[in-house]
């Protein structure tokens, strides 16, 4: 995720101060990853420099300092563009579960067993996110459905491993 084109977006709708926008971030976009106060201020500096936001005020009501953001014509056109571009398809070509695989096989180690233990660890994470979908509002039921997806397909590539270890063994440790 782009953290500034999320931000430029978030100000769209008006002038917010660094707090504001965190707050803002957490709630709409990172209940599992939230934003750290570092991030936000290294983000909106590095904005400001790119010309995609501008100070629009800053207050100071008896304690430090806060600057007021407001996106520019540069900024809103930035998060235009990025809204209108495709997100690269991501293939798990090179997955940390294939390479324990085929680790386990040259190892004489049980690849079945490796393979048991992930399945049971992905259903395990569905019924945690089933539950979250459930209890959730529609933004959090569709985070949910997203990652759920994932993990069905994740569990489909497990059982057709498991079908072809006998084969995958011959190939990768003859």
């Amino acid at each position: 995720m782009s953290i500034g084109h999320t931000l430029l977006g978030l100000l769209e709708s008006g002038p917010r101060h660094g707090y504001d926008l965190k707050r803002t971030f957490d709630e709409k976009f990172g209940q599992d990853r939230p934003l750290h106060y570092g991030q936000v201020y290294a983000t909106m500096s590095r904005l400001l420099k790119n010309g995609l936001v501008v100070v629009d005020g800053v207050e100071s009501e008896g304690g430090p300092e806060r600057k007021r953001y407001a996106i520019t014509d540069a900024g809103i056109t930035d998060v235009s563009r990025w809204l209108a571009q495709p997100e690269k398809p991501e293939p798990y070509l090179q997955s940390t579960l294939y390479t324990k695989v085929v680790l386990a096989l040259l190892t004489d180690r049980s690849a079945g067993d490796l393979l048991d233990s992930q399945r049971s660890e992905h259903l395990r994470m569905m019924r945690v996110l089933t539950d979250r979908k459930r209890k959730g509002d529609l933004a959090d039921q569709l985070i949910c459905d997203h990652a759920l997806f994932h993990l069905e397909a994740d569990l489909r590539w497990l059982e057709l491993t498991a079908a072809r270890l006998g084969q995958l063994a011959e190939v990768v440790a003859p």
